[in-house]
């Protein structure tokens, strides 16, 4: 494929998504009612997603205490994707920075950075209605974020984005199709399933283009750089401090989670899609076998 054929393939897919973005978004301050009560005994997190599940700790909660639970980890999960959103935007601009602003793909780039500044706020409004901390990832994913930045580049950024998002995706598609769920967590999984639709397609379009032309150096970098990102991504879901809310001992209940065969299903289930994407891909190899291994997105 040419240079000219190229640029004009990507350009008509950032046209279609800038015309998309414009015809369907949600703005979560005004279509979220953030007052509305939420039912007693409603759940925010399916029970066999939550990461102690059918474990001996899972046994010693009662009723209200797994529910309480899977709140927290909700809000976990909510205030990491704060966090890696956030990371996403720099990578975004950076890419704008560099790049000629009059063209539609660095529009719908623009557009993306809106979208993500939209589902920051409202999860960390999410947070806050359900009275949880923010808890972020652990001190050493946060700071060894500050790094990615500088460090992240290329497909591998595309697909670090994709993991994120995708993972999260499935997990959000399932919880907002069971009438069991809190309203203000169906909602809230409604808006950024729709909305991230289209941060997909763009990525995935940017991960097809630009991997083939990676020399085999590069190519190896890259595939250590959305593995490392990746690893990171699945284990700061849940920060062991969720665990204190039910009266459990963090370090305990995390290496629980970490052994917990239901749990590490659940990992490799959400992102199951996207690892076949990226493997066919060719971003998915030595030498980040290990820690996609170590990740639970790809069975031991």
């Amino acid at each position: 494929m040419t240079r000219a054929l190229e640029d004009e393939g990507r350009e008509k897919t950032a046209d279609r998504l800038l015309k998309s973005s414009a015809g369907k978004f949600y703005d979560p301050e005004v279509d979220i009612d953030w007052g509305a009560p939420l039912p007693e005994g409603g759940l925010y997190q399916l029970e066999h997603r939550c990461s102690l599940y059918g474990t001996h700790l899972w046994d010693r909660l009662t009723p209200e205490q797994r529910v309480e639970l899977g709140k927290h980890e909700l809000a976990s999960i909510a205030s990491n994707g704060i966090f890696f959103e956030v990371l996403l935007m720099q990578l975004l601009l950076k890419e704008v920075y560099n790049s000629d602003p009059t063209t539609r793909h660095v529009q719908y780039a623009l557009t993306e950075i809106a979208d993500e500044c939209r589902h920051s706020t409202m999860f960390a409004r999410f947070v806050e209605r359900v009275g949880a901390p923010p808890y972020g990832p652990v001190k050493i994913v946060h700071r060894l974020g500050k790094l990615l930045p500088f460090i992240g580049y290329g497909p591998a950024l595309y697909g670090s984005i994709l993991v994120a998002e995708e993972v999260l995706d499935r997990l959000q598609r399932e919880s907002m199709a069971d009438e069991g769920i809190q309203p203000l967590v169906r909602m809230v999984n409604r808006i950024h399933v729709l909305e991230e639709a289209r941060h997909v397609t763009f990525a995935r379009e940017e991960v097809l283009r630009r991997t083939p032309k990676l020399s085999k150096a590069e190519l190896g970098y890259q595939r250590w750089l959305i593995a490392s990102v990746s690893f990171a991504i699945t284990r700061s879901l849940i920060n062991p401090q969720v665990y204190k809310a039910v009266g459990l001992r963090p370090r305990e209940a995390w290496e629980t989670a970490l052994a917990n065969p239901h749990f590490q299903e659940t990992i490799r289930w959400a992102g199951e899609r996207i690892m076949g994407f990226l493997t066919e891909a060719g971003l998915v190899g030595a030498p980040g076998m290990g820690l996609w291994r170590k990740s639970f997105l790809l069975a031991k």
